[in-house]
């Protein structure tokens, strides 16, 4: 199930209009019963937290209660199928992130397409991924680390938390740039206390799933994979320093089933913006290791739209196949 590019942003310029409406016309009333929050993710993961603090904003600023569901399960795709048939009346909203991006290519057999099933709301912020490393690997920058992988061809092996996700297309994005041969190890659990124990010398990984350990001399950081340094390790230099043109980060968003009434998208559009502005949201969702992002609807359509295009390339080169 595809969609075209030029039929996405079609769609997404749709949305993007709906800030310019008249404050007359947004549903004022809106919401009269509890409005559920939809991620693809178990309690505790990244998309789930990053959908409480949405959820617990939105609920003090429209005076109405803003319920997470998880409904994990098929790489996120479980969630995501519920979310974008759901009815479109601004009572369910859907935690978008990268993984959506990467998975409309991945999995060929989908009922639904994320990017024509779901609108863009709001747009919360990014994360990087580290290229993390145990302290006894010899490589200790990316120019070593690229020139080790090439005098040891298919010796490398990286951990990531799975298949599909964020840190490993990072990591193919990174292959496909560089040519070389690094040999994927996919965890279906926590590879952490593996990495410590040098049982696998290198992963590719969330921010928050690493910093402290990299702060207290247990994992050696390379490089970050954002197209700049990260405030929270700045003498760790970005990827692209040394390869023009990277750039890779996790992100989390809001968005709504297509047919959703502009009048609604837009209120919880310019309410959770004004969030990502206050002082004491933001500094949360620093502390967790997402920069939060403000940005029109318009720019968020065609960040999706350029994501997915982007993960295609990736997906496609590495002839990468949903995990078994």
């Amino acid at each position: 199930m595809t969609l075209g590019r030029r039929r996405f942003l079609q769609l997404a310029a749709g949305a993007a209009a709906m800030p310019a409406l008249p404050r007359a016309a947004f549903a004022l009333d809106y919401p009269t019963r509890p409005v559920h929050v939809i991620t693809g993710y178990a309690p505790g993961a990244g998309p789930d937290v990053i959908g409480r603090l949405a959820a617990q904003w939105l609920s003090q600023r429209l005076n109405q209660q803003f319920i997470v569901d998880n409904r994990p399960g098929a790489g996120s795709n479980i969630g995501t199928g519920i979310a974008a048939k759901a009815t479109p009346d601004g009572y369910t909203l859907y935690v978008a992130v990268s993984t959506n991006a990467v998975n409309q290519t991945l999995y060929q057999n989908l009922n639904f397409n994320f990017a024509r099933d779901l609108v863009p709301v709001v747009f919360i912020g990014g994360t990087p991924f580290v290229i993390a490393a145990n302290p006894a690997f010899p490589a200790k920058t990316l120019p070593e680390f690229v020139a080790y992988a090439k005098a040891n061809p298919g010796k490398v092996n990286y951990a990531t938390s799975g298949v599909g996700t964020g840190p490993h297309v990072a990591a193919e994005l990174l292959r496909m740039m560089t040519d070389i041969d690094i040999v994927h190890v996919p965890y279906r659990g926590n590879y952490v206390t593996d990495l410590l124990a040098g049982t696998i010398p290198i992963a590719f990984g969330p921010m928050p799933q690493v910093v402290e350990f990299i702060k207290d001399g247990r994992l050696r950081a390379i490089a970050v994979t954002p197209a700049k340094r990260w405030d929270a390790l700045p003498d760790v230099p970005a990827i692209a320093e040394f390869v023009p043109g990277y750039a890779a980060s996790g992100w989390y968003s809001l968005t709504a089933p297509r047919g959703t009434p502009a009048g609604i998208i837009a209120r919880l559009h310019d309410e959770m913006n004004a969030g990502l502005l206050d002082p004491t949201l933001s500094q949360r969702l620093l502390t967790i290791g997402v920069a939060p992002r403000p940005m029109s609807t318009a720019e968020f359509g065609q960040f999706i739209a350029d994501e997915i295009d982007k993960w295609a390339k990736v997906i496609k080169f590495a002839q990468l196949k949903p995990a078994g």
